[in-house]
């Protein structure tokens, strides 16, 4: 953990762009909200082939007209360079700084992967064609990317990301925290030294979680999802484990070195604030 030791910590809380008035309006009261926390940026979901991109940009706006940094997410996948290179310009004239660079799924029916087909792909197209204007953060996965075709080929993948020259990594959330320091000793190994956050999923709804967990590729403990589907519709029992659970993960994660929390909060403000009074963390 000596390489992730030596950066300052850095916090950062992730949403996905709403669909109606009333999901904005919702959404900037989560903002402005956790905005009193002070991270060091919000990052902002891109739906798939771009899908969601002038969603995504008018919920970044919102965010930094409020004071605060925000990161658009930008997939390529199912893109061409001019369709990217649109976008970058966009982000540029709209005094876009930061993002979060990613291969991003495929459109449903999509005939084509597009013209850059992976991550690494992409942040060498934003230095070739932006040089440092973007701080570049990228995706990492502790437990391994569900198409890996293994865990040494994962590395290397996340490796040529940073050759490319990411700046740091925000990886997918976890709960088992040694996945997460076995992962930072592999890339120590690999010469790999930018900020690796963990990416940390606070617990609501549990039949969702495991949704998106199964999709992913995150491993939830067989403990915790045995002791969470035993509790049924009992929301406040889910509650109260999930933040015992994910507190202590992030009290193990910070204590040992990790250089912060990204919190994946579903667009809800209540169970990161809890977590992050829990920690003790500062607040404006």
């Amino acid at each position: 953990m000596n390489s992730q030791k030596r950066h300052p910590r850095a916090f950062s809380f992730e949403f996905f762009p709403p669909k109606t008035p009333e999901g904005v309006a919702k959404l900037r009261t989560t903002w402005q909200d956790l905005a009193r926390l002070k991270p060091k940026f919000f990052s902002v979901t891109y739906g798939a082939g771009g899908s969601t991109r002038d969603r995504t940009l008018e919920t970044v706006l919102d965010i930094q007209a409020g004071g605060s940094d925000a990161a658009p997410h930008l997939s390529c996948i199912g893109s061409t360079r001019g369709d990217i290179t649109a976008t970058l310009e966009l982000y540029k004239s709209k005094g876009v700084r930061h993002i979060v660079a990613l291969r991003g799924d495929l459109p449903s029916g999509a005939a084509s992967v597009g013209e850059l087909r992976y991550a690494s792909d992409l942040v060498t197209f934003i230095r070739e064609t932006t040089g440092s204007h973007f701080h570049v953060e990228v995706a990492c996965y502790p437990e391994f990317h569900p198409q890996a075709r293994g865990a040494e080929d994962d590395l290397r993948a996340f490796k040529r990301k940073v050759d490319a020259g990411a700046d740091a990594a925000l990886t997918q959330y976890f709960f088992n925290a040694d996945a997460y320091f076995r992962f930072v000793d592999d890339c120590e190994r690999l010469n790999i030294s930018i900020p690796i956050v963990p990416g940390i999923m606070p617990i609501g709804n549990f039949s969702q979680l495991a949704r998106f967990s199964d999709a992913c590729g995150a491993e939830i403990p067989r403990w915790l999802r045995l002791k969470m589907q035993s509790y049924g519709d009992d929301a406040e029992s889910v509650r109260s484990l999930g933040l015992d659970v994910v507190t202590e993960l992030c009290e193990r994660l910070l204590s040992q070195g990790a250089p912060g929390i990204h919190f994946y909060t579903m667009n809800q403000a209540g169970l990161t604030t809890e977590i992050w009074k829990r920690l003790k963390l500062s607040q404006a």
